[in-house]
């Protein structure tokens, strides 16, 4: 093809053409919310460094978890603050715990949302890491006993996916067998497969109180340089029945996302992190960008790169825009 015999702009012309001819579209069916769920009464904090997004006890959750399923957004992902923190997270897989709490009153009230559950020991100790820590570091083996017991606690409340973040080697496993042990097959893991130490999760953070008291996650969260090892780590929770496959954080990392759409047949997810979302906001709040604008490109780039599921904080703002299409 060369010009003036072929003029790529003919099909550009008018907004019809470009719609007839789109390769790559955004639904509301791709989203998924992220929900900060706070133990407590009549709390509705707003996250200072993230605009619009909130810490909310459960009846303010619930109240939101019905305006997120009117807007035709078909899950959420909770995350939770607990009463009190303690060496080894006690109330992650506690019965009775803020989660569980949250996730039968979302079903009680809201039956047909979908309610993935963040399985991870972060947000409940008292030290901020992700496992038990021995020696100065998290204790793989160890941490997986926790993480199984807490998935299981999930699925027992009703929740519909679990979604274990930690990057312990071996966590699939863990929570596959104890699911399938407890009657719980039925129950698909969400793993965040490729999860990046990443500087974009600032503030998640702050929204979570999940900031390590020392040190930081570089021995257990992926280096940001490293291509390979992404195909590695998503092949070991392949191997061990992943159901879906997840990449974490995802604008500075769409050759990522790539690389897994075109390695792996499994559901992709794009975590679009809470400062991929804080950039957007700041920068629109000073008439920088154009915010509606910026935010749907950027969705639209991590669809092109192969997500076939993207959970972002800006999916009730997504929604409206497209569903007034």
């Amino acid at each position: 093809m060369q010009f003036p015999a072929y003029r790529a702009r003919r099909l550009r012309r008018n907004a019809n053409l470009r719609r007839m001819v789109r390769e790559t579209h955004l639904r509301v069916d791709d989203l998924i919310y992220p929900m900060f769920s706070a133990f407590g009464e009549n709390i509705k904090s707003e996250i200072s460094s993230m605009p619009g997004i909130y810490q909310q006890s459960i009846e303010h959750i619930v109240a939101e978890a019905k305006d997120v399923h009117q807007l035709g957004i078909p899950a959420v992902i909770l995350f939770g603050i607990p009463e009190t923190k303690d060496p080894v997270g006690q109330d992650a897989y506690c019965d009775h715990g803020i989660i569980q709490r949250t996730i039968r009153a979302i079903k009680e009230e809201v039956p047909e949302l979908t309610v993935i559950t963040d399985v991870c020991m972060c947000e409940y100790t008292d030290h901020g890491h992700c496992g038990v820590i021995k020696d100065g570091d998290v204790d793989n083996d160890e941490t997986l006993k926790l993480l199984a017991a807490e998935a299981l606690s999930h699925a027992r409340a009703g929740a519909d996916i679990v979604a274990p973040s930690d990057m312990m080697d071996g966590r699939v496993m863990a929570i596959r067998e104890i699911l399938d042990a407890n009657g719980f097959e039925h129950i698909p893991v969400m793993s965040y497969a490729v999860k990046y130490a990443s500087a974009y999760y600032g503030p998640f953070r702050e929204a979570a109180e999940s900031t390590p008291e020392f040190g930081d996650r570089r021995s257990y969260q992926m280096d940001p340089a490293n291509r390979s090892e992404a195909f590695r780590e998503a092949q070991l929770d392949v191997d061990e029945d992943a159901d879906f496959l997840m990449v974490k954080p995802a604008l500075a990392y769409l050759d990522i996302i790539r690389d897994l759409k075109d390695s792996f047949d499994l559901p992709l997810v794009a975590y679009n992190v809470s400062g991929e979302y804080s950039m957007i906001k700041a920068a629109a709040a000073k008439d920088w960008i154009d915010g509606d604008r910026v935010m749907m490109e950027t969705l639209l780039g991590m669809k092109r790169a192969g997500a076939d599921l993207i959970i972002t904080y800006h999916a009730k703002e997504a929604a409206r825009l497209l569903n007034n299409e």
